[in-house]
């Protein structure tokens, strides 16, 4: 298994991407088309991201609830941009109990038409404000190109809404939950993105604007990570969420929404996997340290296992989280090349060898180098160092490659000769938002535009196709 995981990562990425999930046991396919089971192993993945970003989004002083999965189709239809953004996703129920229904429920796409009808019963004053929810929740959109964690006809997610007084308050909201987002993707899932905003072509459906991070995969397409939006007042008056300010007069809320899913899975496998495997980020991978003890005879065998479980002892004690591989039905060789596809960050091996020398040998998944340290009780505090520098390694790695495959294109000219060649990533591009250039590029060339970097938001150009005065750099790439 592993040469084919390995030549499918130098040759099909696609079926890499797929063979490694499957062999790792992170989910497996549903009964019904574009729907994925997670297996124990995916799904505590899934935990341990609730569990760090929870904490985060705690911190913004945001509560969780939880909406109901069904509701009128007709809340959908008050705000026009939303409806026609989401109508060819939507899956809609018309019959059920033995009966047509007097009126058609949605499975929930997204909340923000049902959670807004419940803001106008909620919200009567400026007392009432701000209002800062968190659902933690599945959707379904009804994805006619389906991939593990990816796209998927159903997926979890975690989606973020609040309503303000002001514009201003609400703009200050947006970002928080951006800036909240590039700390869990920097710190906890080791992974690298562009923040920025999303162009008019591709913000979210009635949203005033929207803004992301956008990351680089080893396949060199692009996966939007995250999103938060400015929704404005549009929903609002929609939803008629109106408020009594200090003065006595009546106002539209100003409200955004935000939301991470499990998409975020596919994409540290993307970014961080290689012809090995997976290569998990150690703070939510199921198991930190993979103990491999190796014997040939029963008395070594006798030594090893009482070195590994005192070993163990002083694992549990610094909380890490360990398996020892007691497997007697595979050698070695096999299991480290197993642990290796499943992307736990460090391997223990353990032999007579390090019994008599009372050390441990440990593999670096991400370094792929090995280091001795001896067993005593400063054991438990190298290990966290060593986790801590595997998650450096991962991050360092995912910036390097993306600077790599970003390249400056100053005309349709070079845009074409990049192609020719295979040099696929992120194309800095000075584009003026037209929905007709990105529809003719993206017919042309299968690129999007993907975002607008705040880091250059300020620097402007001529569009590279219209030559239009005042475009700005855009990231343009393929795209999941």
């Amino acid at each position: 298994m592993a040469n084919k995981i390995k030549e499918l990562f130098e040759n099909n990425f696609s079926k890499w991407y797929t063979t490694v999930i499957l062999e790792s046991q992170l989910a497996d396919y549903g009964a019904s088309k574009g729907t994925m089971i997670f297996r124990p192993y995916g799904y505590a993945l899934w935990k341990n991201i609730q569990k760090y970003l929870g904490e985060m989004i705690e911190e913004l002083g945001v509560e969780d609830v939880y909406f109901p999965l069904f509701f009128p189709y007709e809340f959908l239809q008050r705000e026009a941009t939303h409806v026609k953004g989401f109508a060819p996703e939507v899956a809609i129920i018309d019959y059920a109990g033995g009966k047509k229904l007097d009126k058609p429920l949605v499975i929930r796409p997204t909340s923000e038409t049902v959670m807004y009808e419940a803001f106008s019963r909620w919200i009567k004053s400026y007392k009432d404000l701000p209002l800062k929810i968190n659902q933690w929740a599945n959707v379904v959109r009804w994805e006619k190109r389906t991939q593990f964690f990816l796209r998927t006809s159903e997926f979890l997610w975690q989606e973020g809404h609040t309503a303000h007084a002001t514009k201003t308050e609400a703009d200050d909201m947006v970002f928080k939950a951006l800036n909240m987002y590039e700390r869990f993707l920097q710190d906890i899932l080791a992974m690298y993105g562009i923040k920025g905003y999303k162009t008019d072509s591709e913000k979210f459906a009635g949203a005033l604007f929207t803004t992301t991070i956008e990351a680089l995969m080893k396949s060199k397409k692009a996966l939007q990570s995250c999103t938060s939006h400015q929704l404005g007042q549009g929903f609002a008056k929609a939803f008629n969420v109106q408020f009594l300010d200090n003065s006595n007069k009546l106002n539209y809320v100003w409200q955004t929404s935000w939301g991470l899913s499990t998409r975020i899975i596919g994409g540290l496998i993307a970014q961080h996997g290689d012809e090995f495997g997976l290569k998990l980020p150690y703070k939510i991978a199921p198991v930190q340290v993979v103990i491999i003890p190796i014997y040939k005879s029963e008395k070594e065998k006798r030594e090893v296992v009482r070195f590994t479980k005192i070993l163990e002892q002083i694992l549990n004690g610094s909380g890490i989280r360990i398996f020892t591989d007691l497997d007697e039905d595979n050698t070695p060789g096999w299991k480290f090349n197993f642990w290796e596809i499943k992307g736990v960050p460090l391997r223990v091996e353990v032999g007579p060898n390090e019994v008599a020398e009372n050390k441990l040998t440990v593999f670096n998944r991400a370094s792929r180098k090995r280091v001795v340290l001896f067993k005593n009780n400063k054991v438990g505090k190298e290990i966290l160092k060593l986790l801590d520098d595997y998650h450096a390694d991962l991050l360092l790695e995912a910036k390097k490659f993306t600077e790599e495959n970003t390249y400056d294109v100053n005309s349709e000219g070079e845009l074409k000769e990049l192609l020719s060649t295979n040099k696929i990533g992120f194309y800095r591009i000075f584009f003026k938002d037209s929905e007709q250039v990105a529809t003719y590029l993206q017919n042309k060339y299968k690129i999007t535009p993907r975002v607008v970097p705040f880091t250059s938001y300020e620097e402007l150009g001529n569009d590279f196709i219209t030559g239009e005065k005042g475009a700005r750099i855009t990231l343009f790439a393929k795209a999941y």
